[in-house]
């Protein structure tokens, strides 16, 4: 039996989208579940919109959410002569004609069509004609003669038999009268010549399916396995495109997603296996099958994305937590300046407290990060004379106390309750607002003990207290 090998064939024409990283995910996750290669082919032959930097781009989110490919990239742009030889074989061999219709023919069939309201099929004009009746001043293109009579199963691994009546497929294209060729001779010859044996992509490639098929029996080649899995769409049922928010990986490692949560959540969308939702990537690869793939389409949820997140936020080992969080934070946010490091680390117990994203967490642990506090205006209003009190008296104390542990310091505020004759409240939030420069944020035995002794003495020395 053959060694099963799938591919992922991205156009770098945009940031990888997140469709695309599904499609890719259960590729990658069926070749290493079978013990076979999974491949990356990079489709530029649009010279136009191709760029290396969407190439660059969509190398990296493979890699940062785990997905590894075999070998090079296969560089789609470099093998455009053995298409063009497949196209000619085809014409030799009666597969092909060349097609001497002009655009503004063409023009007219879809008008026409239009007016009629059916989908335009090109109507076969040259598929017989002789090639001595050519006109002289148009090049032609080269189209595939596609099966006239009766109809065409596809035997998907995911959707089951998909019949189809031949007729409804037209003489496409293979090459365009500029000599290039099209998409679905392209990825029809590299699939064969890559060796694939099974094609997994969105269902919104089914059409393509049986053009390719159609190649590849005309060209006597042995036939992949196809499954088509169904498409992702938007929480209102609307297919998700490219110019939806949160549609490539960089949306979400931006907000502080983690790639473990993110793959996790990607597997789930539109796989199941029995009511397991949480996966290692170990147990991905071994449980992951196409029958567990349903036939409708998923939607996109971001909260059940976040719930994820925060799962593995709660759960993951804090040093991998810390590495994260540091990697994030010099992407997008501030640099963790090393005086601070060992601080957050210390603290990510109750930092990660309610957090769903790394966001959440560099947001927490911005009072420990900074040298100077930010006060937020309207929290410094709540700083009256009575407030200032309490600081100076618990400053007073605080400066007595041996050692800082959650036990000394109930005991330094549960006397300031007493003497100023007033609730946990009223003594919590005017320090946590010198502390941090907000009324929110973590629990204020964590805010002092996070702090430690000098940057508390030194916050709260503060002239706006005095």
């Amino acid at each position: 039996m053959k060694k099963v090998a799938t591919r992922f064939a991205p156009s770098p024409t945009g940031p990888l989208h997140i469709g695309g990283v599904r499609t890719a995910l259960f590729n990658w996750l069926y070749s290493k579940n079978q013990k076979g290669g999974f491949y990356l082919r990079v489709e530029d032959t649009d010279k136009e919109r191709s760029k290396d930097e969407y190439k660059d781009q969509i190398v990296k989110s493979l890699k940062w959410i785990g997905i590894n490919y075999d070998g090079e990239e296969y560089i789609q742009s470099k093998k455009i002569k053995d298409h063009i030889n497949v196209a000619n074989e085809l014409l030799k061999g009666g597969h092909a004609y060349k097609c001497y219709c002009s655009s503004e023919e063409i023009e007219e069939q879809k008008k026409r069509a239009r007016q009629k309201k059916i989908p335009y099929i090109y109507d076969r004009k040259w598929r017989d004609k002789k090639e001595a009746d050519a006109p002289k001043d148009i090049k032609p293109v080269i189209r595939f003669k596609s099966k006239i009579d009766g109809t065409s199963i596809l035997k998907d691994l995911v959707q089951g038999d998909v019949e189809i009546d031949n007729n409804t497929i037209e003489d496409f294209i293979i090459l365009r009268n500029d000599g290039t060729p099209t998409y679905n001779l392209s990825a029809s010859v590299d699939d064969h010549q890559m060796n694939m044996t099974h094609i997994i992509r969105g269902d919104d490639h089914k059409i393509n399916t049986f053009k390719q098929i159609q190649i590849y029996k005309a060209m006597k080649w042995e036939l992949p396995s196809f499954a088509h899995i169904p498409l992702i769409h938007t929480i209102e049922g609307k297919k998700l495109s490219k110019r939806d928010k949160a549609s490539t990986l960089d949306d979400y490692s931006k907000i502080g997603i983690m790639p473990d949560a993110l793959r996790n959540y990607l597997l789930r969308l539109g796989w199941s296996y029995k009511d397991k939702e949480i996966f290692t990537l170990d147990e991905s690869i071994k449980y992951f099958n196409l029958e567990g793939i349903g036939k409708s389409p998923s939607k996109l949820d971001m909260s059940r994305i976040l719930s994820m997140n925060e799962h593995y936020i709660k759960n993951i080992n804090e040093n991998d937590l810390f590495d994260q969080l540091t990697q994030y934070c010099k992407l997008y946010k501030s640099e963790i300046k090393s005086d601070k490091k060992d601080k957050i680390k210390k603290s990510l117990i109750f930092l990660k407290n309610k957090a769903k994203t790394l966001e959440d967490i560099f947001n927490n642990g911005q009072y420990i990060m900074v040298n100077e506090v930010n006060f937020n205006q309207d929290d410094i209003k709540l700083i009256d004379d009575k407030a200032k009190k309490v600081i100076s008296d618990f400053r007073a104390k605080f400066a007595k106390i041996d050692q800082i542990t959650r036990e000394s310091l109930e005991s330094t505020i549960n006397g300031l309750i007493k003497s100023h004759n007033t609730n946990f409240k009223g003594v919590g939030q005017p320090l946590r607002i010198a502390l941090t420069g907000s009324k929110f944020g973590p629990g204020i035995y964590d805010i002092i003990i996070s702090l430690g002794q000098d940057e508390v003495t030194k916050r709260l020395s503060n002239k706006i207290f005095t």
